[in-house]
């Protein structure tokens, strides 16, 4: 059975593995009420156990014993013709100019940046966890368990947005997909629900 003492010596040597968790975040507040669940659930356990003798190491960056990825996947932007004329027929399309697909990506990161930003912002509060931000382009469902994957998660967090089951059929549910294939355990927070007055 391992001791106090010898948890604290563990960390003071380097042998403390430290923990990666993974967030992912869209547009949705549900995406949002997530991280905050995380952080008010999850962190406040981790981090009040990991080290509490010693507040004053576990500010040093290199110290910090959990990694907090937030992650953001923007759906890649294709150029595509647009029918401009009778019958729609290809001889007669319009090719959109490569500067909307410029100011459609510029747009797309500015969105990243600020979701990214806002998401970071919570977090600045948490003592003894490291925050990195990174933005994928593709299916979410997709990128998310990839990346998941190759960083070697501890933990994947998704909210659900509460799609119906006609919905969650025809446009598909990112934490359903991530539920099925990720290879790491993955949390889904759900939102609560609303009250009517």
């Amino acid at each position: 059975m391992e001791t106090e003492k010898g948890k604290l010596v563990a960390q003071q040597e380097g042998l403390v593995k430290k923990t990666r968790i993974m967030v992912g975040i869209d547009e949705s507040d549900e995406s949002f009420h997530g991280l905050q669940w995380t952080l008010d659930n999850l962190f406040g356990c981790i981090t009040a156990t990991a080290a509490p003798e010693q507040p004053e190491a576990n500010d040093k960056a290199g110290s910090r014993l959990i990694t907090l990825s937030l992650v953001h996947v923007q759906q890649a932007f294709h150029l595509q013709y647009v029918p401009a004329g009778p019958g729609g027929t290809v001889s007669t399309a319009f090719y959109i100019p490569s500067s909307v697909e410029e100011s459609v990506k510029k747009a797309q990161q500015q969105i990243a940046k600020a979701l990214l930003s806002r998401a970071s912002d919570m977090c600045k509060d948490k003592m003894n966890i490291e925050v990195e931000t990174l933005v994928f382009e593709g299916d979410p469902k997709e990128k998310i368990c990839r990346a998941a994957q190759e960083m070697h998660v501890d933990l994947l967090v998704v909210g659900s947005r509460n799609l119906g089951k006609f919905k969650r059929a025809f446009l598909g549910s990112v934490s359903d997909y991530c539920a099925q294939h990720a290879n790491c355990p993955i949390l889904i927070v759900k939102s609560p629900k609303e009250t009517s007055n």
